[in-house]
């Protein structure tokens, strides 16, 4: 399996960190495979609209913000 390095903000660290210790995941490389998994997922199902055809980042902020400019929902 391919191996990824990338920077999450501290709030999404501690929100994993959480998941993990309340059992949700055995670990965090699960976590994230599987959290990211749900994302590409939901991304593929909503995906952009056929009048935002310009990129994965434009689709992902328009349907998973909450208000916020740092958080997602998945």
């Amino acid at each position: 399996m391919p191996k990824v390095e990338i920077n999450v903000p501290e709030h999404l660290e501690m929100q994993i960190t959480q998941m993990i210790e309340q059992g949700e995941f055995v670990n965090r490389e699960e976590a994230i495979e599987d959290l990211l998994s749900a994302g590409l997922k939901a991304y593929k199902t909503s995906g952009p609209s056929d009048d935002n055809q310009q990129g994965f980042d434009d689709g992902l902020e328009d349907d998973g913000m909450m208000g916020h400019d740092d958080e997602y929902v998945f």
